[in-house]
């Protein structure tokens, strides 16, 4: 059954705040969804004409990025554009755009213009390089701003090349999600000062910033080369390994004691050298990879009840929420088919759910602009020019 879009319950934390996310790609949507997620009133200003998905997924409707929030087609580059966006400026708490450096002022909604119809606004800002410096106008994608970072040296396997972290570490957590926690920041001090502010969030430093503790291990001699070390695959008790039925097992036992039980529960020999010898680990490696291989990934995790050998099953993308751990916290949620992870944290008293589909560019375009206050007169003028666009019906 689909969802009633124009009716919603803002229930989370962030109820009544009021956002608007000029339409990108990548951690910009991200941090939206985020704040969607929590409550906000996310408002997306999307393309009027030439809309389009970039990456692996063409179709809006599936868009997982996008959810939680309502569609506002509008043409950024139409004289009346900019006039629409500082519309609902006047009446929002935040703006987030993803744009080059210089280009939302180039549209007329930079944040000059913008404060001068909104004193408070929090103006989000999020760029591969940042706001300034050399390269602050080159483009490049997550692997390009997490290569720059430092952190893109230190993930892959011995001898092997640094391996592409998916976009974890530069588009969402380095890039959006720390949008989000920057944004709330200065919405925090506004409520002293006053002001809004502009908020400058770099991947590149964002990157940087998530491997902060990896920095002070290279300066003080603690780490090794790429794939030598406890975490990064280096260690035969912290790494994956494949079952008898061609499944994976993850291994994560550090701690001397959660040690002992993994070697006990694999039926290693005594003799083993020391668990942090370092010069022995490629030898112990096969070692734990040939006894793993001795059973099936379920026969493991039996065998493992009643120990503390910390294993995991290494869960493939359709098999996590069936899992009965996710199943009894409800860490997965079904909207309109597409089964997606919960919104996080959990909050005791203003629980976040998703209760909007990723939108159609346009979908909600003349709803929008009644709910912000805009004058009909005014909106119908903009959608007769061709400023804003309504999505087609669908069939």
């Amino acid at each position: 059954m689909m969802r009633d879009d124009s009716k919603r319950s803002f229930t989370g934390p962030l109820s009544g705040m009021k956002v608007i996310e000029i339409g990108s790609i990548g951690p910009g949507p991200f941090c939206a969804m985020l704040l969607a997620d929590l409550g906000a009133d996310v408002i997306r200003v999307d393309r009027a004409t030439g809309s389009g998905l970039v990456g692996p997924n063409a179709d809006f409707r599936t868009e997982l990025l996008h959810r939680g929030r309502r569609s506002l087609a509008v043409d950024l580059k139409h004289p009346d554009g900019a006039a629409v966006v500082l519309s609902l400026v006047a009446d929002a708490d935040v703006l987030i755009e993803g744009f080059r450096p210089g280009v939302a002022e180039r549209l007329g909604i930079g944040p000059d213009d913008c404060a001068q119809r909104n004193a408070r606004l929090i103006y989000g800002r999020m760029t591969g390089f940042g706001q300034d410096g050399p390269l602050a106008q080159h483009v490049g994608h997550d692997i390009n701003y997490v290569a720059l970072s430092g952190a893109l040296s230190l993930i892959g396997r011995h001898g092997q090349p640094p391996t592409p972290p998916l976009s974890l570490i530069g588009d969402f957590g380095g890039g959006g999600m720390l949008l989000a926690l920057g944004v709330l920041s200065a919405l925090f001090e506004t409520q002293r000062s006053g002001l809004g502010q502009v908020v400058d969030a770099s991947m590149v430093e964002g990157a940087a910033l998530l491997a902060t503790p990896f920095f002070g291990f290279a300066q003080t001699g603690v780490w090794g080369e790429r794939g030598t070390n406890i975490v990064d695959s280096g260690a035969p008790y912290y790494d994956a390994y494949e079952t008898a039925d061609g499944k994976w097992l993850a291994v994560g036992a550090m701690e001397p004691h959660f040690y002992a039980d993994l070697v006990a529960l694999l039926e290693l020999p005594d003799d083993l050298p020391d668990q942090n010898d370092r010069s022995q680990w490629p030898q112990m490696k096969k070692v734990f990879a040939d006894a793993v291989r001795g059973r099936t990934l379920t026969e493991w995790l039996e065998a493992g009840e009643g120990l503390t050998p910390c294993i995991s099953p290494v869960l493939e993308v359709d098999e996590a929420p069936s899992h009965p751990h996710h199943v009894a916290r409800n860490a997965f949620v079904d909207v309109d088919g597409l089964v997606q992870p919960a919104p996080a944290p959990r909050f005791s008293r203003t629980a976040a759910t998703v209760d909007r589909r990723p939108p159609m560019p346009g979908e909600h375009t003349t709803e929008i602009l009644t709910d912000w206050g805009i004058d009909p007169g005014r909106s119908a003028d903009w959608l007769r020019s061709g400023a804003v666009r309504e999505a087609a019906a669908e069939t």
